[in-house]
This record gives C-alpha cells, sequence and structure tokens, in this order.
C-alpha cells in the first residue's frame, strides 16, 4: 500500500490535505466538518459504513498528544485500502466485517492545541500573549485548547467535583492542562463532541489519548452491560493494561460524559509509553501493537 500518511510531523493543514487527499482517493469515505475551535480551525469527522448505530473513534483531546490524530488516520487509510481491494485487515476481511456496520473517526478534537505544541505563540492570533504567558515559553506540553481550557475535563460527568479538586491543586484559571473551564460544555470543541453524539446514535466510542498503554472502560460504578468483557478483549489483542483514573484524571472526560449520558460502553485508550508528546518515530510500533484491538472494537 502506497500511504497518504507518513510517521512524520502534521500541523493543521497537512492534517486537512491528508484528509482531501483520503476522501478522494476512496470515494466510500465521507467528511463533514463538526464544529470550529476557538481559532477557527475545523473539527471533521469521517464517515465510512451505513448502520443505525455507529462506533465512534475520536483523537487529540489534548495539544501534546497529537500522534493520536495521525495514528486514527493511518488506521482509517488502511482499513479504507482493504475495503477497496477486498482484502483482509488482521485477520479479518474488511469488507464483510463492515457488513451492516459503521466508522466515524474524529481524529482531532482540538486542532488549537495541536498547532501550539509544534508553532507556539505564533498561531494564536489574539491569544497569543495569554498562551505565552501561561506556558512559559514551554509549548509542547501544551494540552488545553486555545484559551486555556482542558477539553478532556471539560464535559459535564462529574465536573463540579473536578472543578473541585482543580481549585485544591492551584487551578483557578486557563492554564496549559487541566482546568475545565467555567462550565460544563463552555468550549466550542466540546460542544461539536456532544452534538455529535446527540446527531448519530453510537453504540460505543473509544477516545485515544497518550500514553500508558492503559485502556480506561468504567465511570462513577455505573453498570454498563458488556463494557468490561469488551475492555478486556481490547486488553488481551493489545497488551494494554485495564486501569482506574484517579486524582485529575478522574471525571470531566469526554468518554465519562458518554456512560453517564447514553449509559452505554465508552473507553479511554492510552497509547504508547514514554513522556508526551511522543515522537512520531514511535508510530510505527503503536499501530502494529494495537491495530489488531482497533478493528475488533470496530466489530463488537
Amino acid at each position: 500500500m502506497e500511504s497518504i500518511i507518513s510517521p512524520i510531523e502534521h500541523d493543521y493543514n497537512s492534517c486537512r490535505k491528508i484528509i482531501n487527499r483520503l476522501v478522494e482517493k476512496y470515494p466510500f469515505l465521507k467528511s463533514k466538518v463538526i464544529g470550529r475551535s476557538i481559532g477557527g480551525r475545523d473539527i471533521t469527522a469521517l464517515k465510512l459504513g451505513e448502520s443505525t448505530e455507529y462506533v465512534l473513534y475520536a483523537g487529540a483531546f489534548h495539544g501534546s498528544e497529537r500522534i493520536t490524530r495521525v495514528l486514527l488516520l493511518k488506521f482509517l487509510e488502511e482499513l479504507c485500502f482493504c475495503i477497496k481491494n477486498n482484502i483482509s485487515i488482521s485477520g479479518i476481511n474488511a469488507n464483510r466485517g463492515m457488513f451492516g456496520r459503521g466508522l466515524i473517526v474524529v481524529p482531532c478534537v482540538n486542532p488549537d492545541g495541536c498547532e501550539i505544541t509544534l508553532k507556539g505563540e505564533s498561531c494564536c492570533g489574539n491569544y497569543g500573549p495569554m498562551v505565552k504567558k501561561l506556558s512559559g515559553g514551554d509549548y509542547g506540553h501544551w494540552n488545553a485548547n486555545l484559551r486555556g481550557v482542558d477539553i478532556n475535563h471539560n464535559f459535564s460527568a462529574g465536573w463540579q467535583e473536578l472543578h473541585r479538586r482543580e481549585l485544591e491543586m492551584g487551578i483557578f484559571g486557563p492554564a496549559p492542562r487541566q482546568y475545565g473551564g467555567t462550565r460544563p460544555e463552555s468550549e466550542p470543541e466540546t460542544a461539536a463532541m456532544v452534538k455529535l453524539c446527540q446527531d448519530v446514535k453510537f453504540r460505543y466510542v473509544l477516545a485515544f489519548h497518550s500514553q500508558g498503554e492503559v485502556i480506561y472502560w468504567n465511570w462513577n460504578q455505573y453498570e454498563i452491560p458488556h463494557a468490561k468483557r469488551m475492555a478486556e478483549i481490547m486488553a488481551t489483542s493489545s497488551g494494554y493494561a485495564l486501569d482506574v483514573p484517579i486524582g485529575l484524571a478522574l471525571g470531566g472526560g469526554f468518554k465519562d460524559w458518554f456512560i453517564e449520558r447514553y449509559r452505554r460502553p465508552g473507553f479511554t485508550i492510552e497509547v504508547g509509553k514514554g513522556e508526551n508528546p511522543l515522537d512520531m518515530g514511535c508510530l510505527g510500533g503503536i499501530y502494529r501493537q494495537i491495530k489488531e484491538m482497533m478493528v475488533l472494537s470496530l466489530l463488537m
């Protein structure tokens, strides 16, 4: 397969070109802008297959975890290639596997945050001075959106309790990470994901983050049918461990909100190991380790 996606750093414009090339090469892949960031950048969803219920893969909620958007695009490209050529992916015929099923991929929930980690204040417009001050010049570890709100702290599930813990940790306002905003779903990036889930019926969702090689699968003692068994299958196929978030990683997240709102399975997949941002040279190894899991997750 002659790949459109290479294991190098891709900025916002590069990712847009990749999406356009994928849609052009594979006409059965559809794209739609589901929202725009604070900085006016597109948040794009890519749809594959047809179903009454879809599976959602979403990545790059955090700027320093931008490797996840390339990972999702790489998987989508290979899946499309296998469908077009009627061949198998991870031992499963792609056309038979996708029959009656649908996948929606949002490669990058937080395009502004990803751009900041690559280009610093120069891409921030009027927010540049604030971003420079808050980051202290360390743009590479920026996780939040353009106005300093952590998207994965901005969903309504457990937001009040998470906000209390943020205050205890000295996080009182916009910050490079872990500030959940003035209220739940205050940010356009969060609102775009909420609206998508309102408009499309998802059987379950996977949120891709980095790093740790762990899978989070539950939230607030909700008993979601089959969720633990699904997580165990993911763990077995990837070699990742099942885990439970603690501290400021508990609540406010997308999968927490999805589980609470829809009482359906939601999973956070922490890919790779190391310090964020993971080197793009790790992409191939991460992808090989979790590709089977990504295929099985689509079929469960």
